[in-house]
């Protein structure tokens, strides 16, 4: 499947340093898996940690991982726009979305800055297979948006976020951008997924994937980052 918010620059975040550049890198010699298969997956219990490079033109990446809330990520795409990855870890939920119960999830990732740099880091929640996109953005550097219009702003889970609208010609994509960037976060699903439908911007779906990464559109000379810790509570 493929990812295509309209972020246009660099991403990265530490395996060993925050903002370290250089030749393509493996994390810790102990780490449990590791790949530079663009589509290599890696599953661990009731998750799964996906490498995922998709984009048009995009440059080297690799990723291991320890566990599900344990990994990283060192890539080099070039700055020529669009989104070339979204290494991220996975959850199937299924289960309707007036019925999906309290899920919410929280997250610690390390991430670089500099120039070349364009990411952002966020979740990706699918509703009816992959029909309906929901993404919720804690936190981004560099020259990136999200797909469509911004509508309002809203409080759900005890935060502020600005509420985008759109489509990918594909899909319908709605996206929360957080109004305070955090790279330590608590963020309540349930309560993202039903605003919509009760607000009429979504349909009754079921909610499946629920997805947490880092999608990335350039990242030039090499860098890396960090999840590390991850779980969903459902």
């Amino acid at each position: 499947m493929q990812r295509r918010s309209l972020l246009t620059a660099a991403l990265a975040a530490p395996l060993a340093t925050v903002g370290a550049v250089g030749a393509l890198q493996s994390p810790a010699q102990a780490a449990a898996w590791s790949t530079s298969d663009d589509w290599g997956k890696w599953t661990t219990g009731a998750y799964t940690v996906n490498n995922h490079v998709w984009g048009s033109g995009a440059g080297d990446q690799s990723i291991w991982a320890n566990s599900h809330s344990n990994w990283g990520v060192w890539a080099n795409h070039p700055n020529t726009g669009g989104v070339k990855s979204y290494p991220h870890v996975a959850y199937q939920l299924g289960r309707d979305v007036w019925n999906m119960g309290n899920v919410s999830s929280n997250h610690n990732v390390s991430v670089p800055t500099g120039s070349n740099l364009a990411y952002c880091t966020t979740y990706d929640v699918w509703g009816n297979d992959h029909d309906y996109e929901i993404m919720i953005w804690t936190q981004w550097h560099g020259a990136v948006g999200p797909i469509g219009s911004y509508v309002t702003d809203v409080s759900l889970g005890g935060r502020s976020w600005a509420y985008y609208q759109g489509s990918n010609g594909s899909n319908a994509v709605h996206s929360f951008l957080a109004r305070q960037h955090t790279t330590n976060s608590w963020v309540d699903i349930t309560a993202h997924a039903q605003w919509l439908v009760a607000n009429g911007r979504m349909p009754r779906v079921t909610i499946g994937e629920i997805a947490f990464g880092f999608e990335i559109t350039s990242s030039t000379g090499g860098y890396n980052f960090n999840c590390n810790s991850y779980d969903v509570w459902a």
